[in-house]
């Protein structure tokens, strides 16, 4: 089957720097793909490519099959953008919104209030019916939002940190729609810096570093890359005794952020980990599963490997 979209070679400089250096992604139909990596490898750049506002200075992008420069403008009927900023009315109702875009989509009008009726239903916006989009609170602005890049049933829909400027409450709310959409076969293309929205999510993860992909698979798949079955975190009076000891049990050492963590090659308890580490000099010890944000730091290189 024809990848909703192939995305090859793409390379894009600013002035003297390269943000894109080959960058290739296939994203299938009916998957959730996360696009992860540090600020300034180029997740933007790719979004702003794919939805025609910027143009590459080399590779191609297709849509279902087809390149996008032969599409044309037409390209952008079919695929939805819903951008880190709000791009609402605040003046207008939720609805004035979405027939407004609905209109700028072409949409006719019997579909166009059919798709409103739609839309403020499934997003649950009825009760605010009557009340200005500049009144919302940032969760409901940014639900309506989404509902807005979805009005003219797009085939693949572009999510830009979709839940940046939210709270958890808000967060929790937008991530059961995205599941929703995933579970109806929305094709999704999204960047985040939330690991554990992008663990929950996504079907498959791309990890950008230096304006290329790095690493591509399943959660599953990128968590299997981490030398270890859990993490341990430490806290110790004296991290080069601790160190000491924990290498001579053959667990890999990391330093994050200034504390010290390891990999355990195999699960162990709270108690077998406190036993096995046996130093007055470890003041509090916490041992959790592997995550995906355990698979990034790996991956990108921002954990300190003590050796």
């Amino acid at each position: 089957m024809t990848a909703a979209l192939e995305i090859d070679g793409l390379h894009k400089c600013f002035a003297a720097r390269q943000v894109l250096d080959g960058f290739s992604l296939h994203v299938k139909r009916g998957e959730v793909m996360g696009l992860l990596g540090p600020n300034g490898c180029g997740k933007s750049t790719v979004l702003n490519i794919v939805c025609q506002l910027l143009q590459a200075d080399a590779g191609q992008v297709q849509l279902m099959g087809q390149p996008l420069a032969r599409l044309g403008a037409s390209a952008r009927a079919r695929i939805g953008l819903c951008a880190q900023d709000c791009a609402l009315y605040p003046d207008l109702l939720p609805a004035e919104n979405l027939h407004f875009f609905g209109r700028l989509h072409g949409l006719p009008a019997a579909q166009r209030h059919a798709r409103v009726a739609e839309l403020m239903e499934s997003f649950g916006l009825g009760p605010y019916a009557a009340t200005r989009v500049g009144r919302l609170s940032g969760g409901w602005q940014q639900r309506l939002h989404l509902a807005v890049s979805l009005v003219h049933r797009p085939e693949v829909l572009i999510l830009d940190e979709p839940t940046a400027a939210v709270d958890v409450a808000a967060r929790l709310e937008l991530w059961r729609l995205i599941e929703g959409l995933r579970d109806s076969g929305t094709t999704i293309l999204m960047t985040s810096h939330q690991l554990a929205e992008a663990e929950r999510l996504c079907n498959r993860v791309a990890v950008m570093q230096s304006g290329r992909v790095a690493a591509l698979g399943t959660v599953p798949e990128l968590l299997a890359r981490v030398p270890g079955q859990a993490v341990v975190t430490l806290q110790s009076r004296d991290s080069g005794a601790t160190i000491q000891r924990a290498q001579s049990l053959g667990w890999a050492m990391r330093q994050r952020a200034g504390q010290l963590s390891c990999l355990l090659p195999r699960q162990l308890s709270l108690r077998e980990v406190v036993e096995a580490l046996d130093g007055p000099e470890v003041s509090a010890v916490s041992v959790q599963a592997v995550t995906l944000e355990d698979a990034y730091l790996e991956l990108v290189g921002d954990d300190a490997v003590i050796e």
